[in-house]
């Protein structure tokens, strides 16, 4: 068979790419952890929507006047129309309004502010329901896959998908990108994503080795090579249509968003990345020493 890509030949730079992201992860989370918004931890976040264009050290400038010292803050909207100002005291009515009402002395009536708040007991109870929410769906797609397929599948499969959640907490970690809530959603989307894209390539494979019967390690490799080119087309089209979908949603979705769809591109193109170069090699190198494992027990009693 002539293949234009040996996937399982490359296996160990695949292998070597996939240490390097994991690696970086951790050394992103360890040194400076993730940017969590106010949904993780107490505080308040206030949108100042001005509702023109403005200078955002002016309005530093306003906040800093009201005693919040070095303000964290950061333009939005469309037009850049909007001010996210972010502390970590949780703001009472009235301060909410002494905001507002400096704003429209300095920049007109039209300025609107809404807020969110978080008490520290709410911020921690939504931070660890979002960890039991990723361990539940990686519960289930692992008892579903072995059930349907078997465990050495399921297990290259949740492997894959928590590559593709920790490629991404990598990105918003090492750019500082705001997490919240609506990233928890992007990360079980893409989880969600990954699984069946492996899925499909799974399937072929199951199918191919009952076709061929592989009895060496490079009639496994063709096995799983073939497999996954009959599949190739397939998974660069779907990718494709839903990376479209979410990059629109990204420039025109609103800010609201922006980060969800910008979690939901990073996983897409992980997912795509993992589907092919990951799984499926991890598979092949656990089942080709599955293979020599039974053939040396034979080998010890034929009579097995």
């Amino acid at each position: 068979m002539n293949y234009k890509l040996d996937f399982v030949k490359h296996r160990k730079i695949w292998f070597l790419i996939s240490a390097a992201v994991v690696l970086l992860s951790a050394a992103s989370l360890l040194i400076q952890g993730l940017n969590l918004g106010i949904d993780f931890v107490s505080g308040t976040r206030v949108d100042i929507n001005i509702g023109k264009a403005y200078d955002r050290q002016e309005a530093n400038a306003l906040l800093e006047k009201l005693g919040y010292a070095d303000p964290n803050t950061r333009k939005a909207g469309s037009e850049d129309e909007m001010l996210i100002f972010r502390t970590s005291q949780v703001l009472q009515p009235d301060k909410v309004n002494e905001i507002r009402d400096t704003f429209r002395k300095e920049y007109g009536k039209q300025v609107g502010v809404n807020e969110q708040k978080v008490s520290p007991i709410v911020g921690r109870e939504l931070a660890r329901n979002a960890m039991i929410s990723v361990a539940i769906a990686s519960l289930g797609i692992i008892l579903y896959v072995t059930i349907r397929f078997e465990y050495r599948f399921a297990v290259a499969a949740v492997l894959a998908l928590l590559y593709d959640a920790l490629f991404v907490i990598c990105i918003f970690s090492l750019f500082r990108v705001e997490v919240d809530l609506v990233f928890i959603a992007a990360i079980l989307t893409i989880v969600g994503y990954s699984v069946n894209d492996t899925i499909v390539i799974f399937d072929r494979i199951r199918e191919n080795l009952k076709a061929y019967r592989p009895k060496s390690f490079e009639e496994l490799s063709r096995t799983v090579n073939e497999s996954i080119h009959q599949t190739l087309i397939r998974s660069i089209n779907t990718a494709l249509t839903v990376i479209f979908a979410a990059a629109a949603l990204y420039f025109f979705g609103g800010e609201s968003i922006r980060n969800f769809s910008l979690a939901l591109l990073l996983g897409l193109f992980s997912g795509a990345y993992s589907s092919i170069f990951l799984a499926s090699q991890v598979w092949v190198v656990w089942k080709w020493r599955s293979m020599e494992r039974r053939r040396e027990r034979l080998k010890a009693n034929p009579a097995e």
